[in-house]
């Protein structure tokens, strides 16, 4: 750019002298020349300016036009919400399959998968029974299992097909709800598939489903029908099931079923008024074999003798907890109704800065030691250990014919 500036100004310097013109009237000669060539120069600025900033940039836009709702300014692709009202919907549910691919359960928005580069949506159309995701298990053949609003869905790597639970002949229909909704499924050491349905729990085989009875007579979470929300296999082979609408936790040994009274834990509504939860959902057991469970209040730790709690006054400062996880160095992470813990086994510290919504419901730590949060407004997020990254946005697609 240089050279070529100098080389004008010495070609304009070495031209021949033009005719002499009239110096006006009030100006030296030596004046009159410096003006000259002032406007000269400030011509040949905008001339060299004006291609460097308009030229190149043309020659250098792309063919194709690239879509800036699919790319985080930090280079991160994003989860596009296209479906429902963006102040409603959640990310409800996370896993990394064999391969890599982390796919994500919504509400609303149906089935994402991520492999890297970028977000692939199903929906309804393509061969899901339901756009609103409760639950995701891959099991030991790699197969995907899908709980929806609507029952069971299974990917095959290639094409997902319903799968029908029978239901009982004797089973009373459900009061509350016109739904086949399926919160959580569990593989345990067997080879055998856990359901935790609105219905009841089922347990499958591998050729059929049979009913399983908590505790019969017992209320659930939507359903005038027993039923449990989470399900949880622990290192000795038990069985847990805890839920909303159901009392404590209970656990099947193989032979029966035992029920775990808790202590009430408590939230208090907008216009103070106590609200006591003595319902929880089992979680997870960590590598010091300690089983977690949470609910609305706080969360249990069960150390095989005795339930402990841990609540606000612990430094557990968010409530109504939805997840819980283990990492890779042994910290347990938090997530519900105003953002994410880290529990070191000492301390409690919480996180929320960043957080668009922070009510999370998924927590899924990817195996290259990164979290990846789920929140409603379907919200995504990728904490690297420092910073929430957004990794989602709201673009409404409009009906077409």
């Amino acid at each position: 750019m240089e050279d070529k500036t100098k080389q004008t100004h010495q070609k304009i310097l070495s031209s021949p002298k033009p005719k002499t013109q009239p110096v006006p009237t009030g100006l030296t000669a030596i004046q009159f020349l410096i003006m000259k060539y002032i406007h000269v120069f400030t011509f040949l600025t905008i001339l060299i300016f004006g291609t460097a900033c308009n030229g190149p940039v043309k020659k250098n836009l792309p063919k194709e036009k690239v879509s800036e709702s699919n790319i985080i300014p930090d280079g991160h692709p994003k989860l596009i919400k296209t479906i429902g009202n963006p102040k409603y919907g959640n990310v409800q549910c996370g896993i990394q399959d064999k391969a890599g691919n982390l796919w994500f359960g919504t509400t609303q928005n149906g089935l994402y998968k991520y492999d890297g580069k970028s977000f692939n949506q199903f929906l309804v159309a393509d061969g899901l029974n339901s756009n609103n995701i409760w639950c995701l298990l891959e099991d030991k053949e790699g197969k995907i299992w899908i709980g929806t609003e609507e029952g069971v869905c299974l990917y095959n790597g290639k094409t997902f097909a319903p799968i029908e639970i029978p239901l009982p002949k004797n089973l009373s229909p459900n009061k509350n709800r016109n739904t086949h909704e399926v919160f959580s499924i569990m593989q345990d050491k067997s080879g055998k598939l856990w359901f935790a349905t609105i219905d009841g729990v089922f347990i499958y085989d591998d050729k059929s489903f049979t009913l399983f009875i908590v505790n019969e007579g017992a209320g659930g979470y939507m359903s005038s029908n027993n039923n449990a929300e989470k399900i949880l296999e622990d290192k000795a082979g038990n069985i847990w099931f805890g839920g909303r609408g159901n009392e404590a936790v209970y656990r099947y040994d193989g032979k029966s079923v035992t029920n775990f009274k808790l202590k009430e834990l408590n939230t208090f509504r907008s216009d103070s008024v106590r609200i006591g939860h003595n319902w929880a959902w089992p979680q997870l057991q960590d590598k010091n074999g300690n089983i977690w469970f949470s609910n609305w209040g706080g969360v249990y730790r069960y150390d095989s003798k005795s339930f402990t709690s841990f609540t606000a006054s612990d430094g557990l400062t968010i409530g109504a907890i939805t997840r819980i996880i283990e990492d890779r160095n042994g910290n347990l992470w938090f997530g519900g109704a105003g953002g994410l813990c880290r529990y070191d086994g000492k301390s409690f510290t919480c996180y929320k800065d960043g957080l668009i919504n922070p009510w999370i419901w998924e927590i899924l730590e990817d195996k290259t030691g990164n979290l990846w949060i789920g929140t409603r407004e379907t919200g995504l997020y990728l904490y690297d250990g420092k910073k929430f990254i957004v990794c989602s946005e709201y673009k409404h697609q409009p009906v077409t014919d």
